[in-house]
């Protein structure tokens, strides 16, 4: 599928449930999408999430796999996370599924997409959530507050499909964001040369480096900034081995 923001991977970070897994895939091929990625499943794909496909057994086939949620952003350009929000700290935009695609017709034409869902049990740790710039939540009657996997990509899916009927082809020449593989080299680099001048030497680090990172996603900066930033703290580094 070319590449648009309205058509977005579906990411399932550890699914538990096989039947789930179909269930997504048929989901998708309803809303009309078709990539999605697995990070370390914890079932197999077998008969029974082919069951559940319904149609859907092409998604199977082409599914991706990654044993990390880092390894599987890294092609991506904007990445979208979900949560219920319990127990959970909330630092980048929280949405409704009905405002995210107004906010990605705002990227370029070109730019990579991905939404995130968390394992059935749990959803998405903090750590993971601060890898996603913008984050969803689908209201739901306090009488029962969550979804079911497959339910909330169907309804995520669906307002995506909706706007991409209803809107020409996104265009304009806006720049491309950086790809969250992009940002993870730099957060490489800023964590070598914030160890080097000490800023790493207690145990709040592990929680600033974090907010940092969410502070990244959030910005949504370009690859020519993330390169500019990069060659900060490469020469930094230099400076600070040649003192």
């Amino acid at each position: 599928m070319e590449s648009n923001p309205l058509t977005p991977a579906i990411i399932l970070v550890q699914p538990q449930e096989e039947g789930n897994i179909g269930a997504v895939a048929r989901a998708m091929a309803n809303m009309g999408l078709d990539e999605l990625v697995l990070i370390d499943p914890q079932v197999p794909i077998g008969p029974t999430a082919r069951a559940f496909a319904v149609g859907a057994g092409h998604i199977l086939d082409s599914a991706r796999f990654t044993d990390t949620l880092t390894d599987g952003l890294a092609p991506y350009h904007r990445i979208v996370g979900t949560t219920s929000t319990r127990g959970r700290e909330v630092t980048a935009p929280l949405l409704h599924p009905r405002q995210l695609p107004p906010l990605l017709l705002q990227e370029a034409a070109n730019t990579t997409t991905a939404v995130v869902f968390g394992p059935e049990s749990s959803g998405l740790q903090n750590d993971q959530l601060s890898l996603c710039g913008l984050l969803i939540r689908v209201p739901c009657s306090l009488q029962q507050p969550t979804l079911n996997l497959a339910q909330a990509v169907l309804i995520v899916a669906y307002e995506l499909y909706l706007t991409r009927l209803e809107t020409a082809a996104v265009g304009g020449e806006r720049p491309l964001p950086a790809t969250a593989g992009d940002l993870d080299g730099l957060f490489t680099q800023m964590a070598s040369l914030l160890e080097s001048i000490g800023f790493a030497r207690d145990d709040t680090f592990e929680g600033v480096f974090r907010d940092l990172r969410q502070l990244s996603s959030r910005a949504a900066p370009t690859s020519r900034e993330v390169t500019i930033l990069r060659g900060i703290c490469r020469r930094a580094l230099r400076a600070l081995e040649h003192r």
